[in-house]
């Protein structure tokens, strides 16, 4: 197949899921096997293109001309095939959690959910696989409308809340200040193209680039930064499953990689550093991921405790991007990676736990550990990936981020991210302590649920197996940098 073929392949094919597992709809085994076939498939096919790029092919579809300047292009970059093969491999483990979560929840629409989880994987995809600015605008908000309907899952009072506060979020950034930036890029270059070293170097006013990134910052809704971060907390009164799309899969990933592609391929890294248009913007990603880690250590629920770590740790990717050196590049990069396999590993373990304990509130975990040991044992690896202990893979872009805040002289950031990881310890280790407690062991029934037990089993190996792999990832990561 060649490369154009092999691409347009692997956009229909989340679209194929979805419309097979409506189709499906009255058979419930054959439904919910499509969600696991098109992770396959999806998978396969990032992976070649993946391994493709780092042999110089190239992957490239020219549809049409929208107007003057913008084609409807796609063109997959380094960071692209990162990003797609993150979604991909993780959408696999996902739609097997999602059986074992919605059955045993008991979640009514399960077709729905299934259809429209598929969706947002198509748009996640076409996200990272756009060849220009509009493009990634345009299904950055299919995105936003497909996971909608998945955040009002329960269709009760506080799902409906939740969901009109995601969607007035990100669609009111998204067309207040997004797209009105992506106007003001294509009124100075006549160009939206992603290239590498950027296009604004002697096209656009140096003296105004610093509204432009606010502009893109802000505007960017999904990217979570303070104050522009409320509907993530709110969000996870959805099913687990959404959760874990929204943290890792799909959702806040899609926010920072646009952002990170806007610098790496729009901005230009070197054009950035040169004007320190982005100074102020690692300040605030650096007070984001303090007072986001306060806050996680005042929530009980885990979930809610788990969002604003998310918060938290969508802002290291930032704070990379801010500094835009090239180990803050790097590690902004990796993190897209380490964050994704550590983070869906904890919402799985979160699903798993109300699944098989119905227990929500980290308070009510006393003496969990004993009865669903290989639960927390994958709560375990994923956390300590989270926090950056060696030999995880989180330990790699933290690592990175670290040099990179150096390289740029922000001694301060290096001191911030030490501390951010002592943060993490506390909140994120806490509730294994608290499971293992022989002092507060509770009469738990415990229903078994294999599928929502193992996918997080395996996330939270990987977070260990791929440690001693990071080269893998860092050749083509080092292609983005360049």
């Amino acid at each position: 197949m060649s490369n154009e073929g092999l691409l347009i392949l692997g956009l229909l094919t989340p679209l194929l899921a979805a419309f097979g597992s409506y189709c499906f709809r009255n058979n419930v085994n054959v439904r919910d096997s499509f969600g696991v076939l098109g992770g396959v498939i999806t998978f396969l096919i990032s992976l070649k293109i993946f391994n493709g790029l780092q042999a110089d092919e190239q992957y490239v579809i020219n549809l049409f001309t929208l107007f003057d300047g913008v084609d409807f292009l796609f063109n997959i970059t380094p960071l692209g095939s990162i990003f797609s093969l993150v979604a991909s491999s993780l959408w696999i483990l996902a739609s097997i959690y999602t059986v074992g979560y919605m059955r045993g929840a008991g979640e009514k629409n399960q077709t729905r959910f299934v259809f429209f989880y598929s969706i947002a994987i198509h748009a996640a995809l076409a996200i990272a696989w756009s060849g220009n600015l509009l493009m990634l605008f345009i299904f950055y908000e299919i995105l936003t409308f497909s996971t909608f309907p998945l955040v009002g899952h329960k269709q009760n009072a506080e799902s409906q809340a939740a969901g009109r506060i995601y969607l007035s979020i990100l669609v009111g950034t998204s067309l207040v200040l997004f797209l009105p930036a992506i106007f003001w890029i294509w009124l100075e270059t006549g160009n939206l193209n992603f290239t590498s070293g950027g296009i604004l170097d002697g096209n656009f006013p140096t003296e105004h680039l610093i509204f432009l990134i606010a502009m893109l910052v802000f505007g960017i809704g999904k990217a979570a930064i303070m104050p522009i971060h409320r509907w993530l907390p709110a969000a996870m009164v959805a099913p687990t499953p959404v959760s874990a799309l929204l943290h890792a899969v799909a959702v806040v990933k899609a926010g920072v990689f646009s952002f990170l592609m806007i610098v790496v391929y729009i901005i230009g890294p070197d054009y950035l550093l040169q004007s320190q248009a982005s100074n102020w913007l690692v300040w605030l990603s650096s007070f984001t991921i303090l007072a986001a880690s306060i806050i996680a250590i005042s929530k009980d629920d885990l979930k809610a405790r788990l969002a604003y770590s998310t918060i938290s740790q969508l802002s290291y990717i930032i704070l990379g991007a801010a500094l835009a050196t090239t180990f803050a590049l790097k590690g902004a990069s990796f993190h897209i990676i380490t964050h994704a396999i550590g983070k869906i590993t904890l919402f799985f373990c979160a699903g798993a736990i109300y699944v098989t304990a119905h227990v929500k509130k980290i308070s009510e975990l006393g003496g969990l550990g004993f009865k669903t040991p290989l639960i927390f044992f994958a709560y375990t690896l994923g956390a300590l990936s989270i926090i950056g202990v060696p030999p995880l893979i989180g330990s790699w872009s933290k690592l990175f981020l670290i040099i990179g805040s150096l390289e740029a002289d922000f001694l301060f950031v290096a001191i911030l991210l030490g501390i951010s990881s002592l943060l993490n310890i506390y909140y994120l280790l806490q509730p294994v302590f608290i499971a293992f407690n022989k002092k507060n062991i509770k009469n738990i029934n415990i229903t078994k649920a294999p599928l929502t037990v193992w996918p997080p089993v395996i996330t939270g190996v990987g977070c260990l197996f791929l440690f001693f792999f990071s080269n893998y990832f860092l050749n083509i990561i080092n292609g983005v940098v360049a």
